[in-house]
């Protein structure tokens, strides 16, 4: 019962947004490791914003 949750989509302050909360930055974080690990260059000057 616990488990299920944690996995649930809801909006506000809820254990299971936060999981979700935690899951995407941890994917977004990876992401712009490997830009910048394959390009070369920061994340904001391979968007071409610096």
């Amino acid at each position: 019962m616990q488990d299920e949750k944690r996995n649930i989509w809801a909006w506000g302050f809820t254990e299971g947004a936060e999981n979700w909360n935690g899951r995407l930055a941890m994917l977004g974080f990876a992401s712009a490791l490997i830009i910048e690990l394959v390009s070369g260059q920061g994340v904001l000057h391979f968007w071409g914003l610096m």
